[in-house]
């Protein structure tokens, strides 16, 4: 078992620094780290205490010990927080990597989450041989989620959420990829951005639904050469982990297995979640707090 995590943050958080409204209840100071900060910063917690620190709370418990974290080329704060600031103390058993996602020339972003694996798994090369977990920076992964990919034993996994587990409005849930697997449970496809069609072609016989909120374990060397030769998207102009997944099982066929989970993951995309990502955190986390 390794207990290595890659939390991508490098990000320019373009959905979060857009207008929005009704937040009149909002902090002055949380909307100002909506616009200035990467979303894994803006201090929703208890005491000012950051995001990030809710995910890495949940990870430390779960088990892991070495963390890379990709970063922006343009924003130290990640780095300056768990290195000099309060979080070096808070999570001072954690082996931290930082690693710098940066931005073409030519570009106002990086080139997506494939090309953020990239350079974290860069930055430890001598992670070849073993597996790791990846993460979103600004989704609250469970305790109970990370350590099933901590302690899988397949060479790949992922966690399948049950569409109907998820406490988004409808349009929002509509929103998000869904998965087809086999009849063993091995992923065939992740889909984004599905239709009708495309969701109801998804459904198990039990009725079940999978969704994929961007969890995986992944073996270092099977998944490596895929991230190198993923394409961009052509509408996004993006290299998107998913289609370097797609193309790494459909070389690979039954080798990542999705556990399916029901329960909810906190999602911190824009700056109507802020309130309720504060009252989740205020209600669930007493001990960190």
């Amino acid at each position: 078992m390794n207990n290595n995590l890659v939390i991508l943050a490098g990000g320019v958080s373009s959905r979060m620094k857009k207008q929005a409204e009704n937040l009149n209840s909002v902090d002055a100071k949380l909307l100002k780290d909506a616009d200035n900060k990467s979303k894994a910063m803006i201090g929703v917690g208890s005491g000012y205490r950051p995001f990030m620190d809710y995910l890495l709370f949940n990870a430390k418990k779960a088990g892991y010990k070495n963390i890379v974290i990709v970063i922006g080329q343009k924003d130290n704060s990640i780095k300056d927080y768990y290195t000099n600031d309060k979080g070096k103390e808070t999570f001072k058993d954690i082996n931290f990597t930082f690693a710098v996602q940066p931005i073409p020339e030519g570009r106002e972003k990086p080139l997506g989450t494939a090309d953020a694996l990239w350079h974290g798994l860069m930055a430890v090369k001598g992670w070849a041989g073993q597996k790791f977990t990846v993460v979103n920076s600004d989704n609250l992964y469970s305790r109970t989620a990370l350590r099933v990919m901590l302690e899988s034993e397949h060479p790949n996994s992922m966690i399948d959420y049950n569409r109907d587990g998820m406490e988004f409005d409808k349009a929002r849930i509509e929103g998000f990829a869904v998965t087809k697997k086999d009849e063993n449970n091995f992923l065939l496809n992740i889909m984004e951005k599905p239709d009708q069609q495309t969701i109801e072609s998804a459904k198990g016989i039990d009725g079940f639904i999978g969704v994929s909120m961007n969890i995986f374990n992944l073996s270092y060397d099977m998944i490596f050469p895929f991230l190198e030769a993923c394409p961009l998207n052509p509408i996004r102009k993006e290299k998107e982990l998913p289609t370097a997944i797609k193309m790494m099982i459909d070389a690979y066929p039954g080798s990542l297995f999705a556990y399916p989970l029901s329960e909810h993951v906190p999602d911190l995309t824009s700056k109507n979640d802020i309130e309720k990502i504060k009252e989740y955190l205020e209600k669930e986390f007493k001990e960190l707090n």
